[in-house]
């Protein structure tokens, strides 16, 4: 840990909260135990979802993605997430199946406001529940079955202060590391660490 984290460290939940003012009222208020029609309408509307999950091997924050209103509400406490195919790591779904506990940070394009749902989760290879989200010939491998137990929008500070949507702020591929340099300044760092133990 850095000497800035140490100094400053901390350590208590009475120092934290000495730092911060109250919630303001709809902070508290904007938060239900269900989707709401207006929660629905924004997942409804969402072409990207962060989940974060937590497990014996450590938490991870992995995005799904794909045409609005693939995750499905099929009601007021529960979500259906396909897990169409990916780079099979499938961290979030070990965390899932070992652990359960989840979070959702739900995106739209062109909106500040964001949507934050948290609860609980199972991973289901059920063939009816798969089939039903067989698109352009592919399905998913699963199925991530969330039961809500909060839910609520996100302001749009963040997103404003980012100018996530601002297309004058878009940055151009190619002035970032390309797919090929990051792998492999990671196997040079590899080789480097075991030459450095090796000693």
């Amino acid at each position: 840990m850095d000497a800035f984290a140490t100094r400053g460290l901390i350590t208590t939940v009475d120092q934290l909260d000495a730092l911060y003012d109250e919630p303001a009222w709809a902070a508290r208020a904007k938060e239900c135990d269900a989707i709401i029609a207006p929660y629905r309408a924004f997942i409804e509307a969402a072409p990207y979802v962060m989940m974060a999950t937590a497990g014996p091997d450590g938490t991870d924050c992995s995005s799904r993605g794909g045409e609005p209103g693939f995750v499905r509400v099929l009601n007021e406490q529960t979500l259906h997430i396909p897990d169409y195919g990916g780079n099979n790591r499938i961290e979030s779904l070990r965390n899932i199946v070992r652990d359960g506990r989840i979070a959702l940070h739900f995106l739209i394009p062109g909106c500040g406001e964001t949507l934050r749902v948290k609860g609980s989760a199972v991973v289901s290879a059920a063939p009816e529940l798969i089939a039903g989200f067989a698109a352009s010939g592919k399905a998913p491998k699963t199925v991530i079955v969330v039961t809500v137990a909060q839910a609520y929008y996100h302001c749009a500070k963040a997103v404003t202060r980012a100018r996530l949507w601002d297309v004058t702020r878009q940055v151009h591929r190619e002035t970032l590391p390309s797919v090929n340099a990051m792998l492999t300044a990671v196997q040079w760092h590899r080789c480097r660490s075991a030459l450095t133990r090796a000693g």
